[in-house]
């Protein structure tokens, strides 16, 4: 509520807790249930919000009980790809440990594939990645962030990774009225 604008993304975060809490209380019940993904692709322009809301869902998960601590941990495809045979796997599983138990954001995430070299170390983490998204969908959730053309581009090379991610946000531009207001939080 303290951000500012972001009026459809703080919808869509009240909906994705609504679900979560009906969740819990099916749970309690004693009916059956399955925790949805809460993987999430969120889209948009740099600097229109994405790793402040993402810190934000990790706090409400944590707080609502889907998080052990709901830290985030934000990397991109330096943090996670080798650049020689062999060093992927052991970037991309230390970064994932580090994310174990809260919000794993990868911005840019589309720079993992890359379409034009078949012997790129992308694909090794993005294998890893959906391992982990379908393995450890109880300990830790994974944000995709970008612009909205490349990830959609994205997931049409990578069609396990549609499956995996349950939420997608789109993050519009902030108004003018909207830039002025966060100028003046800023300044205080």
């Amino acid at each position: 509520t303290d951000l500012v604008g972001l009026i459809p993304v703080k919808s869509r975060v009240r909906e994705i807790a609504a679900l979560l809490v009906v969740d819990k209380l099916r749970r309690n019940l004693g009916l059956d249930t399955s925790v949805p993904s809460l993987h999430m692709c969120f889209t948009g322009a740099p600097g229109t919000g994405k790793t402040t809301v993402a810190m934000r869902m990790g706090q409400i998960l944590q707080r609502m009980g889907y998080s052990r601590s709901g830290h985030l941990v934000v990397a991109t495809r330096d943090d996670l790809v080798g650049q020689y045979v062999g060093h992927t796997a052991p970037k991309t599983k230390e970064v994932i440990k580090k994310a174990m138990g809260g919000v794993l954001l990868i911005d840019e995430a589309y720079y993992l594939y890359n379409a034009s070299n078949d012997r790129d170390y992308g694909q090794e983490s993005i294998e890893i990645l959906l391992n982990v998204m379908e393995e450890n969908r109880e300990d830790i959730v994974i944000v995709l962030a970008g612009y909205k053309d490349r990830m959609d581009k994205f997931f049409s090379f990578i069609p396990g990774m549609s499956s995996r991610v349950g939420n997608h946000i789109e993050f519009p531009n902030y108004e003018p009225e909207e830039l002025l207001s966060i100028a003046k939080v800023m300044c205080r």
